[in-house]
């Protein structure tokens, strides 16, 4: 971590491409479609048994199948980042400011809120699947964005700030609710012990530039051995070890250091890249390019019985629950949330946005792949009919949502490109 840029000459295209967007929600879409077809073929049963395998350490809890330590192991490095990009937010970007983020911050609430109240209503006659509530409340930022910037090249600037805004928010509240309402028992002792191994990373962290300049070595001598015992105690805390994901990321200082340069003393921003950006460079390929990608493959996996189990998947409350709560619910709550903000507070949308650009963003958040999956996981039995029919929902639910909202900001995609278009023509002598 010595190079006095977070990209570095080094990187080959595999690494850049990995940071693309469009090809971190391309990834996604194949290890799903893989993981879909492998568990519908002859070979079924060879894909649960390998999904099944357990490896890890017995004596400390962790002898854990591979779809487990995809699940609470892998994705704790997405969540790295998502604490890593938090942060970030919060201390120099779009959230620092009120004015600027409680339109956002607002559009992310009522987008929790709004589906979790339509799949409660829709299942009041179904207690014992009421569990599952918090399944739709989640957005997939890897396949949103990718799809935002596949159809929206002609898009206003402000309308993916927004979107990336509101998926961060989203995150932090998916997050709060795994940890609040997902964890059945806790074993102090671990916590407590997980707690004080964050605090010891990030005081390390926050001197990264004594430790760690000119010493490369030394982050992952240091920094990650001891993110690993951080996950490993909070796994064993009873709380999902992806939390420690998210805490250890937030410990990541995200603001460069300013230093005095020149006779006359005056303070200039520092060129060297904080560690935040230096590990968000760093993880963003392992995430985007197998984490994320490996947990699809085993979360994605549901043998739906062919076009008899689909049509009985399709009979189902809950599954029409989840897909009315992500496709209805997420842009009614997005859209009517913002306009209560915009009507009764002196905060406003930017003027470049328009309530139909915003109402295609509300259909890109209606996406919630990867973390509806994970909630899925921990909302009923693995291997449960409402299981399987929770990733049924989840997966078309995603599918529907992707499919409108390419229809309506590809239409306003083209509408902005005429525009520019036209005001090109006039300007031309």
């Amino acid at each position: 971590m010595s190079s006095p840029s977070p990209t570095t000459t080094g990187d080959n295209r595999l690494l850049t491409s990995l940071r693309k967007d469009t090809v971190g929600g391309g990834l996604l879409v194949i290890a799903a479609l893989t993981a879909l077809i492998w568990a519908n073929s002859p070979l079924a049963d060879s894909y649960f048994a390998l999904r099944d395998v357990e490896i890890g350490f017995a004596p400390w809890h962790l002898q854990l199948s591979l779809g487990t330590w995809a699940a609470d192991g892998l994705l704790a490095i997405f969540f790295f980042l998502v604490g890593v990009e938090l942060k970030t937010e919060f201390t120099h970007g779009d959230l620092r400011s009120f004015r600027t983020a409680i339109v956002p911050i607002t559009a992310a609430a009522g987008g929790v809120i709004v589906p979790a109240l339509i799949y409660t209503v829709l299942m009041t006659s179904n207690p014992q699947l009421l569990r599952g509530w918090a399944i739709p409340t989640a957005t997939d930022i890897a396949f949103a964005v990718a799809i935002l910037a596949i159809i929206g090249s002609h898009l206003p600037k402000a309308l993916r700030i927004f979107l990336l805004t509101l998926a961060a928010v989203d995150d932090l509240l998916a997050i709060g609710i795994i940890a609040v309402f997902y964890t059945e028992t806790i074993n102090p002792i671990p916590l407590l012990a997980a707690v004080g191994v964050i605090i010891v990373y990030g005081l390390i962290a926050s001197r990264w530039r004594t430790f760690f300049v000119d010493r490369a070595w030394a982050a992952w001598v240091i920094l990650l051995p001891l993110g690993l015992i951080a996950w490993g105690l909070m796994h064993a805390s009873g709380i999902h070890a992806t939390i420690a994901g998210v805490a250890l990321g937030f410990t990541i200082p995200a603001l460069a250091r300013r230093r005095d340069t020149g006779q006359d003393r005056r303070p200039v921003q520092d060129e060297t890249p904080n560690l935040a950006e230096v590990l968000e460079h760093r993880l963003r390929p392992l995430s985007a390019g197998f984490a994320v990608p490996v947990f699809a493959f085993f979360a994605a996996g549901v043998a739906v019985g062919g076009f008899e189990g689909l049509a009985t998947a399709f009979s189902q409350p809950l599954t029409f629950a989840i897909i009315a709560a992500l496709v209805l619910g997420k842009p009614l709550g997005i859209l009517a949330s913002t306009w209560l903000v915009s009507r009764f507070t002196s905060a406003g949308l930017d003027p470049s946005l328009k309530w139909l650009d915003l109402a295609g963003v509300g259909l890109l958040a209606g996406i919630g792949f990867t973390v509806s999956l994970l909630v899925a996981e921990l909302s009923f039995i693995p291997g449960s009919p409402a299981h399987d029919y929770a990733k049924v929902a989840i997966l078309s639910a995603s599918v529907i949502a992707a499919l409108l909202a390419t229809l309506v900001l590809g239409s306003r995609n083209r509408r902005y490109r005429k525009a520019e278009g036209a005001t090109l023509d006039v300007h031309q002598p």
